[in-house]
């Protein structure tokens, strides 16, 4: 039996809902501000994952080697810029209502996501109201499946979706999370993305997580020096700190499989995304070989995932923590879809960046309980704003906990005076 769903009309804002009236997509000045997960730092900062060259460091201009996608060209092996990991800037997305009101919202994407967003994006937001989120989300994943599904054009329905989150919030007067149903914690813990572990547990926090130096491109030596790295930050923190290992990308199943095996003396909580994303055959086959050493690391992934439909092949291909990027994967609409999906199945979720995005969705969802944070100071010693520049008050953290104000939406403040925002597809001329 084919079941006919009823005819419905249009849905349009009602007698005294406030129309958006324009939506604005920005860039700043790549020489003031570029953004891939975070800000554009020098070779000199840890992030760069630049030694010396003779492949030592001292953790002030020199440090440890970070594998990822390209560490196995040569060309490409030496720093994450040289093969344009910031090469992209942020797009900033202003959306106004009819009442002069601003929601905000920021993912990766640069000049080619404000083109989606101003040219084509835009139908589905000007004219509507921001209380017709889910809505507008469906009509602009509908409308972009032809080139988007993941990657730029899910980044760019995500920033009109925070923007939509954060507009609304302005508009009744409340705070995203309590939009999303209230506080579930009276504040965020958060863990430290870090190339210094030591400086994270003296500052308070819940746990560091540290990139992996060597790639499967260095051998036998280069899976020991892995090993080696590992155990020495185990050593220096003690035995009951929190360890978590990034990969970003940069392993094959069976190379990931085998530094599990190895570092399951050393207590590592996770092991974040060690295999192309798409790899879902891999993550399958190396999730088994972990699963079967009890009490190991959990096999995590998912900052580069996309969507409720990614993040489901995740997890059935056995990933037993996601971490999806509420700046990249869809926004606050579809990442409470994914926790909801994640949280039938008993499968953690922690948001992988994304800043004062992600906390605002730990304080909403009881299935988050951690955040992350990027220490973002060039010798990953001090505290300072993941976002850089970008705002002009970012929460940031005291002793391992973030605290979120009652400030209606996301509580931010663009810092225009800094950016040298651009609009370069400007529909008002």
């Amino acid at each position: 039996m084919y079941f006919h769903p009823p005819k419905s009309g249009d849905v349009t804002p009602r007698p005294g809902q406030p129309v958006i009236r324009e939506v604005r997509a920005l860039i700043s000045n790549p020489d003031q501000y570029g953004a891939s997960d975070v800000h554009d730092t020098p070779n000199t900062h840890w992030i760069a994952g630049c030694p010396a060259s003779d492949g030592s460091w001292d953790h002030q201009t020199t440090h440890p080697p970070i594998a990822n996608p390209m560490s196995g060209y040569p060309k490409y092996a030496g720093s994450r810029q040289s093969w344009g990991v910031s090469a992209v800037p942020s797009v900033i997305v202003e959306i106004e209502d009819e009442d002069g009101r601003i929601g905000i919202g920021v993912s990766t994407g640069g000049a080619a996501a404000a083109n989606l967003i101003e040219q084509h994006l835009s139908i589905f937001v000007e004219g509507q109201t921001a209380a017709n989120r889910t809505l507008i989300w469906e009509q602009m994943w509908r409308a972009s499946i032809h080139y988007g599904r993941k990657g730029l054009g899910v980044h760019a329905i995500s920033a009109i979706d925070l923007a939509l989150w954060d507009l609304y919030g302005r508009t009744v007067g409340a705070p995203v999370f309590d939009l999303m149903g209230g506080r579930t914690k009276d504040r965020v813990p958060v863990y430290a993305t870090t190339a210094r572990p030591d400086h994270a547990k003296a500052l308070g926090f819940h746990g560091a997580k540290v990139p992996l130096p060597y790639g499967p491109g260095h051998g036998i030596k280069g899976m020991s020096d892995n090993i080696a790295f590992l155990a020495n930050w185990r050593e220096k923190v003690g035995p009951d700190f929190p360890l978590m290992l990034d990969c970003y990308m940069s392993m094959t199943p069976d190379y990931a499989a085998e530094l599990s095996r190895r570092l399951a003396p050393y207590n590592f909580q996770w092991i974040e995304e060690p295999l192309m994303p798409d790899d879902y055959e891999g993550h399958r086959r190396l999730a088994a070989k972990m699963n079967a050493c009890a009490g190991g690391a959990v096999l995590a992934s998912g900052e580069h995932e996309y969507t409720r439909f990614g993040y489901e092949q995740l997890m059935d291909a056995g990933v037993g923590l996601i971490q999806p990027d509420v700046m990249w994967m869809g926004g606050p609409t579809e990442f409470i879809r994914v926790a909801a999906q994640a949280n039938a199945r008993s499968v953690e979720v922690i948001p992988h960046g994304c800043g004062v995005y992600g906390y605002y969705m730990a304080m909403a969802l009881d299935c988050v309980a951690l955040a992350e944070f990027m220490m973002m100071s060039e010798m990953a010693d001090k505290i300072e704003p993941n976002f850089g520049t970008l705002f002009k008050s970012e929460p940031l953290p005291e002793n391992g906990y973030i605290l979120l104000p009652d400030t209606p939406g996301f509580g931010l403040e663009l810092n225009h005076d800094a950016l040298n925002l651009i609009r370069p597809f400007d529909r008002s001329k």
